[in-house]
């Protein structure tokens, strides 16, 4: 079964050493997004990339103390995203986030129990 609505996607880009106090950041965010009950998330984990400090991280080049991006995407209502903004602003140090007004397009096998 298909159905569409109206969505917000929140794009949130960080780096794979960045901590949020005994875990990584990445890991917070993903397990508030869970404790929100959000419909789901995602983290992308890049290979090269560079932020405001204008410094380069890639895994082509061996680097010891090297911090590649990661891209964490949440897409739901846009009641359910203003939920977690709070925190977001609450325990990012660094970063940024976007969010973005999309269309949901979602499929579901029938006669699911």
């Amino acid at each position: 079964m298909k159905t569409i609505e109206n969505g917000q996607r929140l794009s949130i880009y960080t780096g794979e050493k960045d901590m949020h106090q005994e875990i990584t950041l990445c890991e917070a965010i993903v397990l508030k997004a869970r404790e929100l009950n959000l419909a789901g998330a995602t983290v992308l984990h890049g290979f090269m990339g560079y932020g405001t400090n204008n410094r380069l991280h890639s895994s082509l080049v061996p680097h010891h103390n090297n911090n590649l991006p990661l891209v964490i995407e949440i897409i739901d209502l846009p009641e359910k995203i203003s939920l977690i903004l709070p925190y977001l602003d609450e325990i990012m140090k660094e970063g940024i986030y976007t969010v973005e007004e999309v269309k949901v397009v979602r499929f579901e096998r029938e006669g699911r129990l």
